[in-house]
């Protein structure tokens, strides 16, 4: 069975949480203003949704999407070749003791609330919500 990024445990810490969010901001950062050396990713528009952390704050999961959706596999490929050189990037900005490995994964936040919206405008749902 595969694990739920929102369901697997009692939850994040205050900490994982924070040093999460720290490393999004920095990671979106760098993406958007190109600073890595890779001309190939550096002319892809990736948007950073969320970074979760392990317990131990060794690994950082970042979940992303590319603009349009296109080109996943592309992005996630793009994103694992440079892992060192974003995780030098981060370290730097983070000032944190130990910079996490990164893992990159796909943002499927988008679609579920795509999904969630087509079940909403069913008119059988519509009608079962609005109570008549």
């Amino acid at each position: 069975m595969a694990k739920n990024k929102f369901h697997d445990g009692p939850g994040p810490s205050q900490r994982q949480l924070r040093v999460g969010e720290v490393i999004r901001r920095s990671l979106s950062e760098i993406l958007m203003r190109g600073d890595i050396h890779d001309p190939e990713l550096n002319a892809l528009s990736i948007t950073v949704g969320e970074v979760t952390t392990s317990p131990d704050l060794k690994i950082a999961t970042a979940y992303v999407c590319p603009l349009g959706g296109k080109g996943q596999d592309d992005v996630i490929g793009l994103l694992a070749r440079n892992k060192g050189e974003l995780r030098r990037m981060i370290g730097k900005k983070v000032g944190l003791k130990f910079t996490p490995d990164l893992r990159f994964r796909i943002d499927e936040t988008f679609d579920r609330m795509d999904d969630t919206r087509r079940l909403f405008s069913d008119d059988t749902v519509r009608r079962d919500v609005d109570g008549d």
